[in-house]
């Protein structure tokens, strides 16, 4: 299966990666992010480390929607309560290769962790 696939298959997934690339202007302050996470929402990342809660995640991506041009998908795996796809995103200086772990629970996002070069990131434009 395709990671479009996956993401077509889960609505959490597609409207996850909708806010992601719909610019910031459109995200705001993160009210059509909000609703697909758990309220016992967890992330995990090389920048921010562990996040606990729904609104830091909220306030901490916004530095990512700002920098992200493009989502290249490469691979995708699912299971019926969690994914993980891999992807290239085209950042202002370069593209920089992603691993995003997902565990959804009744039909919405409870954890993500996320890998990347946090170096190549940064430097690519990322923040």
């Amino acid at each position: 299966m395709t990671a479009e696939g996956i993401i077509d298959t889960s609505a959490a997934l597609r409207s996850y990666y909708a806010v992601l690339l719909g610019g910031i202007k459109r995200y705001g302050e993160g009210g059509e992010l909000l609703p697909l996470l758990a309220e016992d929402f967890t992330f995990d990342g090389p920048l921010a480390g562990q996040v606990s809660g729904a609104d830091r995640f909220v306030r901490g991506v916004k530095g990512f929607i700002e920098a992200v041009r493009e989502i290249t998908f490469i691979e995708a795996v699912a299971t019926d309560d969690g994914a993980a796809l891999l992807y290239d995103a085209e950042l202002p200086n370069g593209t920089v290769r992603f691993a995003e772990f997902f565990e959804l629970q009744d039909g919405i996002i409870k954890t993500i962790r996320i890998h990347y070069n946090a170096a190549d990131y940064l430097a690519a434009g990322g923040h």
